[in-house]
């Protein structure tokens, strides 16, 4: 807790934070209120053109992003979720009211040929797969998922990329507008975050004339609002564990009743090899709703039959969401060259549940699995001296693939270093998740220093608006980084100094411990700062944005001053990772 810090060190870096949070919450709010400015003066909002009217507020692609920002949950909108909780058939209800606000119907959601893929553990990867297989076979696709890594826009991609900032902002007013314009006569109501963005998609793929749409759930699948899709071509379910305990529950049983939810009637479906317990009620689900489901094979049984395979997403981990994709993928072809989009059933009884056999993937296949890509996930990125190991795994099964992947990568890399290499966690999670039980896995790595902030890019008002969170407060995020820091400590307990957390808002040490290996600081970008020792090329841009560091925090970096190379693993969560990207690759945001 914050009591382990003197009062007069708490207080002024709490207030300085919070004066940064009100600041961006409140900007937020004026640039959502600008929508309303254009109600009130005529402007009807379906006719918005940023080419016709470039000078009106709401225009531009910050402006819409900041008025999205208004959708994400606060009390009232809170209180309406822990309602349709209770009774978890109204979310449905409410997404199909929405949507038909919006303009849109469930029945033109038809056309939209959905691949929808849902599961605790892969099915981001296994979307990207799938995506780039059908893609190139040369048709025009969509993908939809969650969350962002730095701009709000690749949830929503067009053949690959996420979609351009003015095809972005035309088709968000034109959304938002039809649903600003009727929430008067349905008790003032807008959907939450998630819910628009899920409608957006929607009328963005049929818009553009999509051939297909990969649709990733959000959470669960049962009454995850992306299953208002009534008819699907295929279902996948990729690895299960747990995960959202609070909404999906905490058994593995419960959370795949849930993802079970996503199955149709006679709709083909296919899950990977899950534990028993989970794979005796995805069967019993597929029973009742008379679904056919499958359970694919080993990737190698494709390999045995036209030699190995290349991925283009590391770790052995994404084998499974691999053979995932090929199925789904070669379901979606098939169905697409029968008449009607009939599904052609073989040697399957609709209340079984039966082995997927392995074919010889195609050409197409066999490079679109290459060529897949996927940020975030089992990356490597190395910028001269400075190797960075990015992971989004914020789950106990997700972590332990990625400190496999992480100890086999990081081994490689250094035994082709030219001296000692220094080892760097940088760590972050969020909800209700067990963040002591992950950085337990995290121990076997033997960091040199572990070091912690809140998924904050940086501590300035410019800040790019689509990372920002207005649900939790930076006090909250702060705190539990301080929990994670004594956590560490605690697993480490054998080289555990006793001192107290060395809390650092760009040079200034707060409570400093001479002999500390952990620290704790305010924003993402003054960790790599303090890390990289201005030894990564690709931070130079962004160093006006962090003070200089002290001489007693260049006396803590003697370790990585003097290493040849310095490796650095930054896991725990997809927006940690997003928010790092945002420095590492400021070319990633920067698109048309």
């Amino acid at each position: 807790m914050w009591f382990e810090l003197p009062m007069t060190t708490q207080r002024p870096m709490m207030a300085c934070m919070s004066r940064l949070w009100k600041r961006t919450s409140l900007l937020a709010a004026r640039l959502g209120k600008r929508v309303l400015s254009c109600r009130l003066a005529g402007i009807p909002f379906q006719h918005y053109s940023t080419k016709a009217v470039p000078q009106i507020p709401g225009m531009e692609y910050q402006d819409a992003i900041c008025t999205l920002n208004t959708l994400q949950t606060n009390a009232s909108a809170l209180e309406q979720v822990w309602r349709e909780r209770s009774h978890p058939e109204l979310q449905l209800q409410a997404m199909r009211g929405f949507l038909e606000r919006a303009g849109l119907t469930v029945k033109e959601l038809d056309h939209l040929n959905i691949i929808h893929v849902t599961g605790t553990k892969g099915k981001g990867s296994t979307c990207a797969f799938t995506e780039q297989i059908l893609r190139t076979y040369g048709f025009r696709t969509g993908f939809y998922s969650s969350p962002h890594l730095v701009q709000v826009r690749e949830r929503i991609r067009i053949n690959g990329q996420p979609i351009g900032k003015e095809l972005f902002t035309k088709y968000f007013w034109q959304v938002y507008g039809r649903l600003d314009e009727t929430k008067e006569a349905h008790d003032g109501t807008m959907p939450a975050y998630f819910r628009f963005l899920t409608i957006l998609a929607f009328h963005i793929f049929l818009q553009e004339k999509v051939d297909l749409a990969v649709i990733e759930v959000g959470i669960g699948g049962a009454y995850d609002c992306t299953n208002i899709i009534r008819r699907p071509w295929v279902c996948g379910i990729s690895s299960l564990g747990i995960d959202h305990t609070q909404i999906l529950g905490d058994t593995l049983e419960k959370i795949a009743w849930q993802k079970g939810g996503i199955f149709k009637p006679g709709v083909p479906a296919f899950t990977v090899k899950q534990p028993e317990e989970a794979m005796a009620v995805l069967r019993d689900r597929a029973k009742q709703i008379s679904c056919p489901l499958w359970v694919c094979p080993d990737f190698e049984d494709y390999q045995a039959n036209c030699g190995p395979l290349s991925l283009g997403l590391a770790g052995q981990h994404q084998r499974s969401n691999a053979s995932l994709a090929l199925q789904l993928s070669h379901t979606w072809l098939q169905r697409r060259c029968l008449p009607n989009g009939k599904f052609l059933s073989t040697n399957i009884e609709m209340s079984n549940i039966s082995e997927a056999l392995s074919f010889i993937p195609s050409p197409n296949m066999k490079k679109g699995l290459a060529d897949t890509e996927w940020p975030g996930r089992n990356q490597t990125m190395k910028h001269g001296q400075v190797t960075y190991f990015l992971d989004g795994a914020h789950t106990m099964r997700s972590m332990q693939a990625c400190v496999n992947w992480f100890q086999e990568t990081a081994a490689q890399h250094e035994r082709n270093a030219s001296g000692p290499v220094t080892r760097i966690l940088l760590f972050n999670a969020t909800g209700e998740r067990d963040c002591a039980a992950m950085l337990k896995l995290l121990v076997p790595c033997h960091f040199d220093f572990a070091v912690f902030c809140p998924n904050i890019p940086e501590t300035i008002t410019s800040c790019n608006a689509d990372q920002q969170n207005f649900n939790v407060s930076v006090e909250h995020m702060l705190t539990r980084c301080l929990d994670n820091e004594r956590s560490w400590r605690l697993h480490n307990s054998a080289g555990d100094t006793g001192g107290t957390p060395l809390l650092i808002e760009n040079s200034l040490s707060l409570a400093p411990d001479k002999n500390a290996d952990t620290l704790v600081f305010p924003c993402i970008l003054s960790a790599l700062h303090w890390i990289t020792q201005g030894r990564d090329p690709v931070l130079a841009h962004a160093s006006k944005k962090v003070l200089p560091l002290k001489p007693s925090m260049m006396a803590k970096a003697a370790p990585l001053c003097n290493a040849a190379e310095i490796h650095i693993l930054i896991t725990g969560s997809l927006h940690l990772v997003g928010g790092a990207l945002k420095h590492l690759a400021p070319e990633f945001g920067n698109g048309p």
